[in-house]
Protein backbone atom coordinates (compact mmCIF):
# COMPACT_ATOMS: atom_id res chain seq x y z
CA UNK A 1 0.00 0.00 0.00
CA UNK A 2 3.05 2.40 0.59
CA UNK A 3 4.72 0.99 -2.40
CA UNK A 4 1.14 2.47 -4.29
CA UNK A 5 0.95 6.08 -2.50
CA UNK A 6 4.47 6.40 -3.14
CA UNK A 7 3.71 5.86 -7.02
CA UNK A 8 0.90 8.26 -7.18
CA UNK A 9 2.92 10.61 -5.35
CA UNK A 10 5.74 10.58 -7.78
CA UNK A 11 2.97 10.75 -10.74
CA UNK A 12 1.07 13.46 -8.74
CA UNK A 13 4.19 15.21 -8.78
CA UNK A 14 5.64 14.73 -12.27
CA UNK A 15 1.86 16.11 -13.66
CA UNK A 16 2.55 19.15 -11.01
CA UNK A 17 6.03 20.13 -12.84
CA UNK A 18 4.76 19.81 -16.07
CA UNK A 19 1.50 21.70 -15.59
CA UNK A 20 4.14 24.18 -14.38
CA UNK A 21 6.54 23.47 -17.36
CA UNK A 22 3.43 24.66 -19.47
CA UNK A 23 2.64 27.60 -17.53
CA UNK A 24 6.07 29.29 -17.86
CA UNK A 25 6.05 28.32 -21.88
CA UNK A 26 2.24 29.88 -21.94
CA UNK A 27 3.68 33.07 -19.97
CA UNK A 28 6.42 33.40 -22.04
CA UNK A 29 4.12 33.01 -24.90
CA UNK A 30 1.93 35.80 -23.57
CA UNK A 31 4.56 38.47 -23.11
CA UNK A 32 6.10 37.73 -26.83
CA UNK A 33 2.94 37.81 -27.64
CA UNK A 34 2.53 41.68 -26.09
CA UNK A 35 5.46 42.95 -26.64
CA UNK A 36 4.89 42.31 -30.75
CA UNK A 37 1.24 43.67 -30.55
CA UNK A 38 3.01 46.75 -29.04
CA UNK A 39 5.65 46.90 -31.47
CA UNK A 40 2.52 46.74 -34.23
CA UNK A 41 0.39 49.37 -32.38
CA UNK A 42 3.83 51.82 -32.76
CA UNK A 43 4.07 50.85 -36.51
CA UNK A 44 0.71 52.01 -36.89
CA UNK A 45 1.13 55.27 -35.22
CA UNK A 46 4.28 55.79 -37.47
CA UNK A 47 1.85 54.98 -40.46
CA UNK A 48 -1.20 56.97 -38.98
CA UNK A 49 1.37 59.80 -38.79
CA UNK A 50 2.54 59.73 -42.32
CA UNK A 51 -1.41 59.46 -43.26
CA UNK A 52 -2.26 62.84 -41.15
CA UNK A 53 1.04 64.48 -42.81
CA UNK A 54 -0.07 63.30 -46.43
CA UNK A 55 -3.33 64.73 -45.66
CA UNK A 56 -1.93 68.15 -44.10
CA UNK A 57 0.20 68.76 -48.09
CA UNK A 58 -2.75 67.50 -49.79
CA UNK A 59 -5.08 70.31 -47.81
CA UNK A 60 -1.78 72.27 -48.91
CA UNK A 61 -2.07 72.02 -52.25
CA UNK A 62 -5.97 72.56 -52.35
CA UNK A 63 -5.64 75.56 -50.97
CA UNK A 64 -2.71 77.34 -53.22
CA UNK A 65 -4.44 75.98 -56.27
CA UNK A 66 -7.88 77.55 -55.08
CA UNK A 67 -5.55 80.70 -54.37
CA UNK A 68 -4.14 80.88 -57.85
CA UNK A 69 -7.48 80.14 -59.63
CA UNK A 70 -9.27 82.54 -57.50
CA UNK A 71 -8.45 85.37 -59.71
CA UNK A 72 -9.48 83.76 -63.00
CA UNK A 73 -12.59 82.32 -61.64
CA UNK A 74 -14.04 85.36 -59.98
CA UNK A 75 -12.84 87.94 -62.52
CA UNK A 76 -15.82 89.09 -63.63
CA UNK A 77 -17.89 88.12 -60.42
CA UNK A 78 -16.36 90.01 -58.26
CA UNK A 79 -14.24 93.27 -57.03
CA UNK A 80 -10.73 92.70 -57.52
CA UNK A 81 -9.50 93.26 -54.15
CA UNK A 82 -12.01 90.80 -53.14
CA UNK A 83 -10.12 88.11 -55.28
CA UNK A 84 -6.77 89.24 -54.19
CA UNK A 85 -7.73 89.14 -50.31
CA UNK A 86 -9.70 85.75 -51.21
CA UNK A 87 -6.65 84.43 -52.92
CA UNK A 88 -4.33 85.89 -50.59
CA UNK A 89 -6.09 84.27 -47.67
CA UNK A 90 -5.85 80.61 -49.80
CA UNK A 91 -2.25 80.83 -50.18
CA UNK A 92 -1.47 82.45 -46.72
CA UNK A 93 -3.37 79.30 -45.69
CA UNK A 94 -1.60 76.80 -48.20
CA UNK A 95 1.51 77.97 -46.43
CA UNK A 96 0.48 77.33 -42.94
CA UNK A 97 -0.67 73.77 -44.27
CA UNK A 98 2.81 73.22 -45.78
CA UNK A 99 4.42 74.02 -42.33
CA UNK A 100 2.22 72.48 -40.09
CA UNK A 101 2.35 68.98 -42.15
CA UNK A 102 6.61 68.97 -41.22
CA UNK A 103 5.85 70.18 -37.59
CA UNK A 104 3.27 67.69 -37.15
CA UNK A 105 5.36 64.58 -38.77
CA UNK A 106 8.92 65.54 -36.50
CA UNK A 107 7.82 64.98 -33.32
CA UNK A 108 9.50 62.11 -31.52
CA UNK A 109 8.07 58.43 -31.68
CA UNK A 110 7.43 56.93 -27.47
CA UNK A 111 9.15 53.97 -26.98
CA UNK A 112 9.04 50.85 -28.33
CA UNK A 113 10.88 51.98 -31.60
CA UNK A 114 8.83 50.71 -34.14
CA UNK A 115 9.64 48.51 -37.42
CA UNK A 116 8.79 50.84 -40.17
CA UNK A 117 11.22 53.62 -40.91
CA UNK A 118 9.86 56.90 -40.72
CA UNK A 119 10.58 60.13 -43.66
CA UNK A 120 13.59 61.48 -42.91
CA UNK A 121 12.98 64.79 -41.17
CA UNK A 122 15.24 66.50 -43.68
CA UNK A 123 13.73 65.56 -46.69
CA UNK A 124 10.11 66.92 -45.02
CA UNK A 125 11.90 70.20 -44.29
CA UNK A 126 13.41 70.88 -47.68
CA UNK A 127 10.21 69.65 -49.89
CA UNK A 128 8.11 71.10 -47.62
CA UNK A 129 10.25 74.66 -47.53
CA UNK A 130 10.17 74.66 -51.26
CA UNK A 131 6.56 74.13 -50.95
CA UNK A 132 6.29 77.03 -48.70
CA UNK A 133 8.26 79.20 -51.28
CA UNK A 134 6.12 78.46 -54.25
CA UNK A 135 3.33 79.97 -51.68
CA UNK A 136 4.95 82.82 -50.88
CA UNK A 137 6.10 83.53 -54.65
CA UNK A 138 2.17 82.88 -55.59
CA UNK A 139 1.15 85.32 -53.11
CA UNK A 140 3.90 87.74 -54.21
CA UNK A 141 2.68 87.25 -58.14
CA UNK A 142 -0.89 87.50 -57.33
CA UNK A 143 -0.20 91.19 -55.55
CA UNK A 144 2.47 92.32 -58.21
CA UNK A 145 0.28 91.49 -61.37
Amino acid sequence: MEAQQQKDAERAHSKLADSAGKLTQSAEQQTDSADRRTELAADRTVLAAERTYAAWVRTGLAALASGIGARALLDTLVASWLIDVAGSVLILFSAFCFAAAVWRQIGTVAPPRPDTRRIPPALLILVNGVLVLVSLAALVGMWTR
